[in-house]
């Protein structure tokens, strides 16, 4: 009914409009196809986006969006499933490419009226699916009432897990869930999966129970893009039938994690079962990987207490080369860490990242050669990161341990390793200075009495006697080959005292500068 200078006239009840769709061309082509108030409509908005569609049906309240299901910022099925959640009376006419058809497939499961192939798009068409729409829209009286009464399931559901009261007609869920008790399956993924692969797990789970369990109904809560879980309604009777059926489903889906709630039978109790019991089970799965379903029954008891990780301990194992002492405790903390399955698997990983970092730094910190291991690290933190479960993050962490032995036994074994290169050539450049053992030993951070019980432990020569050498053999060059005066040459090589020098050369070659000289000239 309207006004019209305060007489009523009856008049065909128009149906508001909005059109989504991120290309202005395909929105201004859509406008045009049809005289719309003739027909019966009017559009009240447009946008290039789920998310402006959203603004735009709020304040405008339309009975109908035709939508475009690729689009940026928010796309068409996520713009279907929140408006058919919060706004359940509002129809939703699909706009799709040839090669979309599983993003338009799941957005039937939200009630879409029906879609539209963009290259077969015209004015019949249009028009056709137009009405189909009006006639599936609730008539105008009492629409708030009935709009309680159609509540989707899925809504009422996401509010009970919420935490929120919903106030539901319990004739529909007597509907939709005729039998008297219920469980909860839930499917979980290692990562996130592409939309048709994570529809096609769906269906088939569906088909599944349908054609394995008689008198039951199954009902899907798509929670986030790696997860799905199942509500399943069945009589009590038949709980051994819920379980062999889940454990059916485990066999056949290998490579996601499947959980089992308990049987409760009353739906306002799926909030606690699923917060308090399905996601922690969910969770715990990373540490039960070779439990194909996992049950409340299947955790064990207790949970083992475990102390913090020594690190200083654990560091000043490293720094006094007790590495076997290190690598002990790490694994026993490793071996209690594993069953500490109520330990968040964010946290857990992240130790064993910290531990592969910290290693890496203190052998760096050593002076060892870390090359190898410093470019192999990144490929163990992501292979951490990615990690399906708590054995596969410990594999990890066993094939770093195993790369850091080889390392320290290549070091152990070579005549010098890479610090004792370093010292060598440090003499090597600076042989002619006045060279003291405090001067090297100030250079390298070291404390002197520690250098030279390191020079002489893998030199097999003290570190005054490795510097003489280095002299009278750079001075026997020089006597060869120069003509400058054993005084002078005693100098160049870095002896301040003359005589000294002539000292140590005899002792090293058997006769003093001069006679080595002409003996060999």
């Amino acid at each position: 009914m309207i006004c019209v200078r305060g007489e009523h006239v009856t008049t065909k009840e128009v149906s508001k409009i909005v059109i989504v769709d991120d290309e202005i061309l395909i929105r201004q082509g859509i406008k045009h196809y049809l005289n719309w108030e003739q027909e019966g409509f009017q559009i009240v908005g447009e946008a290039s986006n789920g998310k402006e569609a959203l603004e735009i049906i709020e304040r405008t309240h339309p009975q109908i969006v035709i939508t475009d299901i690729v689009m940026p910022i928010m796309d068409g099925e996520e713009l279907t499933r929140i408006v058919k959640s919060k706004y359940p009376d509002i129809e939703i006419i699909i706009l799709s490419s040839f090669g979309e058809f599983d993003y338009v497939r799941s957005t039937f499961q939200s009630g879409v009226v029906d879609y539209i192939l963009k290259p077969k798009l015209d004015a019949n068409t249009l028009l056709e699916v137009l009405n189909k729409a009006v006639s599936r829209i609730s008539t105008p009286e009492s629409n708030e009432t009935k709009q309680q009464e159609r509540m989707s399931v899925n809504h009422i559901v996401e509010k009970l897990i919420s935490g929120y009261e919903a106030d539901y007609d319990t004739e529909l869920l007597t509907r939709v869930f005729p039998y008297d008790s219920f469980y909860l399956l839930g499917v979980v993924f290692s990562r996130n999966i592409p939309r048709g692969d994570l529809i096609q797990v769906q269906d088939s789970i569906i088909q599944h129970y349908q054609s394995y369990l008689d008198q039951a109904t199954c009902h899907t809560i798509p929670f986030d893009k790696n997860e799905i879980a199942f509500i399943l309604n069945i009589n009590k009777d038949k709980s051994q039938e819920v379980i062999d059926f889940a454990k059916r489903v485990a066999g056949n889906h290998t490579n996601s994690g499947i959980v089992l709630s308990e049987q409760f039978s009353d739906l306002s109790q799926i909030g606690p079962i699923y917060n308090e019991k399905v996601s922690k089970l969910i969770q715990y799965k990373f540490y039960f990987p070779h439990i194909p379903l996992l049950r409340e029954q299947d955790l064990q008891r207790e949970v083992p207490s475990i102390e913090a990780f020594k690190m200083e301990w654990f560091t000043n194992e490293w720094k006094h080369s007790r590495f076997q002492e290190a690598f002990s405790y790490l694994q026993e903390y490793v071996s209690v860490f594993t069953k500490c399955y109520t330990t968040d698997v964010f946290e857990f990983k992240s130790f064993f990242e910290n531990i592969i970092f910290h290693i890496n730094v203190i052998l760096n910190n050593m002076e060892y050669d870390v090359a190898e291991i410093g470019s192999s690290k990144y490929e163990y933190l992501r292979s951490i990161n990615e990690a399906n479960s708590s054995s596969e993050t410990v594999e990890q962490l066993n094939k770093f341990i195993s790369q850091v032995n080889k390392c320290l036994h290549a070091e152990k074994n070579q005549p010098s390793n890479l610090k004792m290169k370093k010292l060598l050539q440090y003499i090597e450049d600076h042989y002619a200075d006045p060279l003291s053992l405090t001067d090297v030993a100030e250079h390298f951070h070291f404390n002197p009495s520690y250098l030279s019980n390191y020079f002489s432990t893998n030199n097999k020569q003290g570190f005054v006697e490795y510097l003489n050498k280095v002299r009278i053999e750079k001075a026997s060059q020089l006597l060869l080959k120069d003509s400058a005066s054993i005084s002078e040459i005693s100098g160049i090589v870095g002896y301040s005292d003359h005589s000294y020098f002539c000292k140590v050369f005899k002792k090293i070659n058997g006769m003093s500068p001069s006679k080595f000289r002409k003996k060999h000239t």
